[in-house]
């Protein structure tokens, strides 16, 4: 390797590492924002009990809205520009807090800091994959494992500071405003460079305003991108039900305390963390089927096993294997989904699969709320939380994936030189 690929290489690590702090601070400051202080800060406002719900949902609506258009207007603008806009919300944001009086200017604060992962989030992703043609599935896993970390950190940092301001929701808000301008500052730093070797050229004829819509249908017209897109909502509609009603579960059935609570909670994240490069790495080198219909099997099994067992350490054996069997999915989900479309289109293809996201997991919540509510057995709960996947595994496994390349999927054989 002559000393130009030398330097060309460890400018791309750094590059790589740079958007990787970057979600990592973003993440943790939407996360914070929310959770634990979201609930609290909306019952001061005196919110009616009836509307907690659009408080709470309010940020994931952009994400149904704004996540496709805004990852193929990447395929034309070049990443970016993208990527600077949501680090400015995730910096604005916070601030807008601090000037809240009433709960609907709460939710349409909320509202607008939605805007900032429906943004980043498949922006960062189809940049990532757009550098790493070869590494795409470890690449697309490591950037989302950096950004888990933000998200296992937030509910600490935010319960230790309304711990120790006695609910100072204003304080907490200061601290969502600095990891929101860290992650800003980092963008300006490294998106401004002139030496950055991020994807921002003006994009192929093929990819312009007025094509836009032809590449959408050209996606939905996939019947290999659709069976992605259905196994992806149908991960998060899950992962949306145990995030919320496992901890309800082991409180209510189980009677765990909540530090015994966080922990099995706390474990799940590691585990991702953890499980989804390595994850990542196999799907380059063997295919990202495989990954996928397993993990769905693997979840499914696990989370049949949930209402049988109230004791703790089965719990938590449960929860990590439930978390690792999610990190086999989505893994290899991303990358499967850039292999499966057109070059031209790898922003539209992560901008679409994260809608259908968005979709499954706003749904799952309130689809399995009203079945507790209806029935008041966690037995039907979880057991139709394993009947979805298992059938999501049949479908996938019986759909003809087309157009996969494996093993390592190939943009161009070198990092191209405009990329990350």
């Amino acid at each position: 390797m002559d000393s130009r690929s030398k330097r060309t290489t460890v400018t791309f690590k750094n590059s790589f590492s740079a958007l990787c702090i970057m979600g990592l601070f973003a993440i943790l400051s939407s996360t914070m924002s929310k959770n634990p202080v979201l609930n609290p800060f909306a019952l001061s406002l005196g919110t009616p009990s009836d509307l907690m719900g659009i408080v709470a949902s309010a940020s994931t609506i952009p994400g149904i809205l704004i996540s496709l258009p805004a990852a193929s207007l990447s395929d034309i603008l070049g990443r970016k520009k993208m990527l600077l806009m949501s680090t400015f919300i995730f910096a604005s944001a916070p601030f807008l807090y601090l000037l809240v009086t009433d709960w609907w200017q709460l939710a349409l604060v909320r509202f607008y800091h939605g805007f900032a992962t429906a943004i980043f989030v498949p922006v960062a992703e189809a940049t990532v994959a757009e550098t790493f043609p070869e590494k795409k599935g470890e690449r697309i896993s490591a950037f989302n494992s950096a950004t888990y970390i933000g998200r296992g950190l937030a509910p600490f940092l935010g319960g230790s500071i309304l711990f120790v301001t006695g609910y100072g929701f204003h304080s907490l808000y200061l601290a969502v405003g600095i990891a929101g301008v860290t992650s800003f500052l980092i963008a300006l730093l490294f998106l401004t460079d002139s030496g950055s070797t991020m994807p921002d050229q003006p994009r192929t004829a093929k990819a312009t305003t007025g094509n836009m819509l032809r590449g959408w249908l050209e996606i939905a017209r996939n019947k290999g991108a659709l069976a992605v897109s259905f196994v992806q909502a149908i991960q998060y509609y899950v992962y949306g039900v145990v995030e919320f009603y496992l901890v309800q579960y082991m409180m209510q059935v189980a009677g765990l305390n909540a530090l015994a609570v966080s922990v099995v909670m706390g474990m799940q994240v590691v585990s991702l963390i953890i499980s989804r490069p390595m994850i990542g790495r196999l799907s380059d080198k063997t295919g990202r089927r495989m990954p996928i219909i397993v993990g769905c099997i693997i979840s499914a099994i696990l989370l049949f096993i949930v209402p049988s067992t109230t004791r703790f350490e089965f719990l938590l054996l449960i929860s990590v294997g439930y978390g690792f069997g999610f990190a086999m999915v989505v893994s290899s989900t991303s990358p499967l989904m850039c292999d499966l479309n057109s070059k031209h289109l790898i922003g539209a293809s992560m901008g679409f699969l994260s809608t259908i996201m968005d979709v499954g997991q706003t749904l799952g919540p309130i689809i399995s709320g009203i079945l507790l509510a209806l029935t008041l057995q966690y037995n039907l709960l979880f057991y139709s939380l394993s009947l979805l996947l298992a059938v999501s595994a049949v479908i996938f496994a019986l759909a003809r994936v087309a157009g996969e390349r494996s093993p390592g999927p190939s943009l161009s054989t070198e990092p191209n030189a405009n990329s990350l």
